[in-house]
């Protein structure tokens, strides 16, 4: 691959990633961009450590490929179930001058700074939330500041958005019933972590049953995408392999015109994408 084709990858084991894509090309549009949906398998929630593992190191293995020096792992179950495999075991292998990080450390350290009481909650699937992963990076990463966290997992959410009911009845009734039942577990927490990349898609339900207005709502796409440039600075030796001609490539392991159609949802524009197997 040259070096004049080195374009960032974004993996999400769906359409979630897209919210986090548009945030990053929104502030980084000078850069080229591959995302790689494996909407043929998804959803990851549900599925066990090993198969998330070797599911998103196939993933990141063809954004290899595709020239990617640096992947972002936009999906929280990839991150929890699968990042620090990768980052641990198979990069000093494959590809030690590569790196692939994820979106939830950056989420982490976001909330630390925000939260006034140290009470944090955190909405996610039941993978996500099986992994512990907001927990253990919270007691790692906030210096002290997060004192409580309590998770909730919303198996219905992803369900919601990828069948494209945001508005109606039936997803206020699953939206209400889960942070209400958060909110008992901990009436004290100030700020709450979308720990899903689709769970934006949600918001206005989100913030009509929020029991309090002074909670703050932590969305992924734009810390995540304020990280990635705050790193690019950090790191000029990565950011000098990635090449800026504003491309952007859409791969997917579904029919690619039903990934076009539910894109365009999350992106709020129509894309071309391409067909895939991993």
């Amino acid at each position: 691959m040259t070096a004049s084709n080195q374009p960032i990858g974004v993996f999400d084991s769906g359409y979630g990633g897209l919210t986090v894509l548009k945030e990053i090309v929104d502030l980084l549009p000078q850069y080229d961009f591959v995302y790689l949906g494996d909407n043929a398998r998804t959803p990851y929630g549900t599925r066990s450590f090993d198969v998330v593992y070797e599911y998103t190191l196939e993933a990141v293995k063809r954004l290899f490929d595709e020239g990617c020096h640096l992947v972002i792992l936009a999906c929280n179950t990839a991150s929890a179930k699968a990042l620090r495999n990768i980052q641990q075991k198979d990069l000093p292998v494959i590809a030690p001058h590569k790196r692939v990080l994820g979106v939830i450390r950056p989420s982490v350290e976001e909330v630390a700074t925000m939260t006034k009481n140290g009470h944090v909650g955190v909405v996610a699937t039941s993978g996500t939330v099986a992994s512990e992963s907001y927990p253990i990076e919270l007691e790692k990463w906030s210096n002290g500041s997060v004192k409580q966290t309590s998770q909730m997992a919303c198996p219905m959410w992803v369900p919601i958005v990828e069948n494209n009911v945001m508005n109606t009845a039936g997803a206020d009734y699953f939206v209400q019933d889960n942070l209400q039942s958060l909110f008992q577990k901990d009436p004290s927490i100030d700020s709450l972590i979308l720990g899903c990349t689709h769970y934006p898609l949600l918001i206005d339900s989100i913030r009509k049953y929020i029991p309090r207005q002074d909670v703050n709502i932590i969305e992924q796409g734009k810390i995540v995408a304020q990280k990635l440039n705050e790193y690019l600075e950090r790191h000029p030796e990565m950011e000098s392999n990635c090449s800026k001609h504003s491309t952007r490539k859409y791969l997917t392991t579904e029919d690619p015109h039903f990934f076009e159609a539910r894109a365009a949802q999350f992106l709020g524009y129509d894309i071309q994408a391409e067909k895939i197997e991993l």
